[in-house]
């Protein structure tokens, strides 16, 4: 049953490489075992950013992993505001609730889901990405459909603290990748808002030495009041230099590269000890080379992905309800969709850290 009658909405859809429009569009329907949700805020990711820009990863090749025209945007929260045949049931909500769906559609039938590690799903739709199946929540409403994850937020959980949700459930799971030890010490590369929420959640399972990298002070300053021990600006810092020296020169057990940088990559070979773990989450907006010999022959690392936040939705949900992890410092702007370009401009800068669009709604 429709709860507002107005059948149109606004949003911004990408059409191609660096023609992102803002245009006035149907308002979704949703059907049987489906919500339309109410959009409260959805932030720009460093993804997006790369998409904008016309990285190869998402437009390469002759059928582009991108299906446009689309709406964008996968960090997103809203409030259910109508729902299909058996859809209250099927995600457990109602009318008025406020919800977030995972960034991903599983399709349920490929062997990656049917095994239960549906983040890795073979048709792999990515809301804001594909067009139709998966319209993203820059937007002032959204279709989710009837195999997406949902999860219920608590009304106590903050609008900052809602739209970081999906970064944050991405951090926890690529700190459980590392699987970090107390006697461990950890580099995380790069303290954008991935960086800064995997600050967050290392910290709370209290390595040894908890060590962030980045070229801007001020995020370095964030993740110091966050629970780094040590920080270390690559501009005039020798980092291999303050890692061996808290290593007695063995080099850091886990590193994770969140930096989305060649660099990134080729710093975490020459930091990392031997036998320790690398754990990769950016996505690149170019190909990387590395001497993979460090690999193999004289570390042999285990170098471990993390793709989404997995299972990890409750758990970053808790943690913002119960104060463990926070968006303060991290949202740093906002825009109505009317500023999209200007959002985006500045998401793609290091003058941000998260940048959300918030719609105003009918």
């Amino acid at each position: 049953m429709e709860q507002n009658t107005t059948n149109t909405m606004q949003a911004v859809v990408c059409h191609a490489p660096k023609d992102y429009r803002l245009e006035q569009i149907s308002k979704p329907v949703a059907r049987a075992n489906e919500l339309v949700i109410r959009i409260g805020a959805c932030g720009i990711c460093a993804s997006d950013c790369k998409c904008h820009s016309g990285a190869a990863m998402f437009w390469g090749g002759e059928s582009p992993w991108v299906k446009a025209p689309v709406v964008p945007g996968h960090e997103f929260f809203g409030y259910v505001d109508s729902v299909g045949e058996g859809a209250e049931e099927h995600f457990g909500v109602k009318v008025g609730d406020k919800v977030i769906a995972e960034q991903i559609v599983p399709c349920e039938k490929c062997k990656f889901c049917k095994s239960g590690k549906y983040w890795m799903c073979e048709v792999h739709n990515i809301f804001g990405f594909q067009k139709d199946v998966a319209e993203g929540g820059m937007a002032q409403y959204m279709r989710i459909p009837k195999t997406a994850i949902v999860h219920h937020i608590p009304e106590s959980v903050s609008l900052e603290d809602s739209a970081l949700i999906e970064p944050m459930a991405c951090s926890i799971h690529t700190v459980n990748r590392g699987d970090v030890q107390l006697d461990d010490v950890l580099v995380i590369a790069g303290a954008g808002t991935l960086g800064l929420c995997m600050v967050q959640v290392a910290a709370l399972k209290t390595p040894k030495k908890l060590v962030v990298i980045d070229m801007v002070d001020e995020r370095l300053e964030l993740a110091k009041k966050f629970g780094a021990d040590v920080v270390i600006n690559p501009s005039r810092d020798n980092a291999r230099e303050i890692i061996n020296g808290l290593t007695d020169g063995y080099g850091c057990d886990v590193y994770i590269e969140t930096t989305g940088v060649p660099i990134g990559v080729t710093q975490g070979l020459d930091l990392i000890r031997k036998l320790g773990r690398f754990v990769e989450f950016s996505v690149f907006g170019a190909e990387t080379s590395a001497d993979w010999s460090i690999i193999g022959d004289r570390k042999e690392l285990d170098v471990r992905g993390a793709h989404l936040g997995p299972y990890c939705y409750p758990i970053a949900i808790d943690l913002f309800e119960r104060g463990l992890v926070t968006s303060e410092g991290i949202v740093t702007h906002d825009f109505g969709l009317d500023d999209y370009a200007e959002a985006f401009a500045l998401a793609d800068s290091t003058k941000s850290i998260k940048v959300l669009l918030k719609p105003v709604n009918n």
